[in-house]
């Protein structure tokens, strides 16, 4: 029997012995202090002041870190604030319920009830008193508290990433700040929050696959939604002139650092307000979210510095593309059989039927994005690949667009809305069109949000910031996974299509 084996046999044994002795999992222990509330408060008191005081307490936690000496023994326990010392030994707490305390495991969840005292070298302890059993663990921590290191099995198990790795807690402490932080920045400018359908007849707000499923009692085939965008315009046709909502989208397509088949967005909307309104919003809700989460807006992501307090930069496409391809011709940039030639000499392949607006994302994407480091917004993008933005009045090759860049990716996605119901109904059937000839990504024809055109949408700005690459910049992390709770991994053991098998 291996090591790991006898472990779990040993602590099922000493779980047995405990239920026969008419243990089952107590539920009635209430603490009344936190750890990190006690350091707060006594950390600097003075040895001599907390033996005057008998400070009492009742603490709860998980044992990390036991050290029995003979007659005394120390464990550090770990609550959701921190963690504490406690002192055993066999003068408070008598021979025989010390002598019970010493068949603790690492893991286990117990109750103290003891008073404060400091060590010899000063640090703030529970002596205990009363120590109760809440929880007997069955499976060992990882490592024995060495941490968790191997990225697959974090993942996978979450839940002992955030017992034993203090820097994944800090992580997540950080997310939720940051997504309260966005919502109080929008609440304190009139938004009012709202829920949109997660399932929904028709999918649509973005050129993306969807996950399909079915409603049996009404017989129904819906999409799990790969954006919320045109549920939220309705609501400002119907009178709500500023709306949020941070929603979870499906998109199912592919994994990477930067994908998660699930994932969180931020999407905003206002009544009378253009692309360039939502471009000063959106630098304001991230340079604020920055400084509120991180103290600074000045950021260290993998190496590089990154200042969030400069004005962002803004850059038309065309013009990106002639300052990173320096050999491009600005004057053939609409012309397709040349930009056919520019992609074979960059070794990329274009997609069946492309236009010219399409041609020009696709080498915008693959030769420029990544090298986007400071915060760019990229206007000025291509109608044809711009379903639901309003047309540029001067130039209707182009409309009223941006996408924002930091540290080589894409956070943030706006535009002034169209809201010409016939020049919409036109877009959506070439993309229903499309979608049936092949193009998995394309719309479908919305015929209900036509009619929602048709009552009138103001002008309307639009946009939407996704939460969780933003924190992948405010928490200095370089995967998508490391920054949400439970990504989407392959079942253990199980084959994918290619043959790839699940760790």
């Amino acid at each position: 029997m291996d090591e790991h084996s006898q472990l779990l046999q040993q602590r099922a044994a000493k779980l047995h012995a405990l239920q026969t002795s008419g243990w089952n999992y107590p539920n009635d222990f209430k603490p009344d202090a936190q750890a990190a509330n006690l350091h707060a408060r006594f950390d600097g008191a003075e040895t001599r002041v907390l033996q005057e005081q008998a400070v009492a307490v009742r603490l709860a936690g998980r044992i990390m870190l036991k050290r029995v000496m003979g007659k005394a023994s120390f464990l550090t326990i770990q609550d959701g604030s921190g963690s504490l010392q406690l002192f055993l030994d066999t003068k408070t707490m008598g021979a025989a319920r010390y002598e019970a305390c010493k068949g603790l495991d690492l893991g286990d969840i117990i109750g103290v009830c003891g008073t404060l005292f400091k060590t010899r070298t000063g640090e703030l302890t529970v002596r205990a008193e009363e120590l109760i059993i809440l929880v007997k663990t069955l499976q060992p921590l990882p490592e024995k508290f060495h941490g968790l290191q191997d990225a697959e099995r974090r993942h996978r198990e979450r839940h002992l990433d955030l017992l034993v790795n203090p820097q994944t807690k800090a992580v997540f402490l950080m997310r939720s700040k940051a997504i309260n932080t966005l919502r109080a920045l929008l609440w304190a400018r009139d938004f009012l929050e709202v829920e949109t359908p997660m399932m929904q007849p028709i999918p649509g707000g973005a050129a993306a696959r969807p996950f399909i499923t079915h409603h049996n009692a009404l017989d129904m085939t819906l999409f799990l939604r790969i954006a919320p965008e045109l549920y939220l315009k309705r609501l400002v046709a119907g009178g709500f002139e500023r709306v949020f909502e941070l929603n979870r989208n499906f998109r199912n397509e592919g994994v990477s650092t930067r994908h998660n088949p699930e994932f969180t967005m931020l999407e905003y909307y206002q009544a009378y307000s253009d692309y360039h309104d939502m471009m000063a919003l959106t630098e304001t809700l991230i340079r604020e979210t920055a400084i509120a989460v991180c103290g600074s807006s000045c950021l260290s992501y993998q190496g590089e510095s990154l200042d969030l307090g400069q004005t962002f930069t803004r850059l038309p496409l065309e013009e990106a593309l002639c300052r990173y391809l320096p050999d491009i011709e600005a004057a053939r940039l609409r012309d397709t059989t040349y930009l056919h030639a520019v992609m074979a000499s960059q070794g990329l392949e274009p997609a069946a039927a492309a236009g010219a607006g399409e041609l020009q994302l696709t080498l915008f994407e693959k030769c420029i994005e990544h090298r986007l480091r400071h915060p760019t917004f990229i206007t000025g993008y291509p109608m044809e690949v711009s379903p639901l933005a309003r047309c540029n009045q001067d130039d209707p090759f182009l409309c009223d667009r941006f996408e924002l860049f930091i540290a080589g990716y894409e956070v943030a996605n706006g535009f002034s809305e169209l809201n010409d119901p016939e020049d919409q109904a036109r877009r959506f059937h070439a993309q229903a069109a499309a979608h049936a000839a092949g193009k998995e990504e394309a719309m479908h024809y919305d015929a209900d949000y036509i009619r929602a055109l048709e009552h009138g949408l103001p002008p309307t700005g639009g946009a939407g910031v996704g939460v969780d690459r933003l924190v992948m910049l405010l928490a200095d992390r370089p995967s998508i996974r490391e920054v949400i709770l439970f990504p989407l991994l392959r079942l253990e053991g199980h084959k994918t299509t290619d043959g790839a098998t699940g760790s």
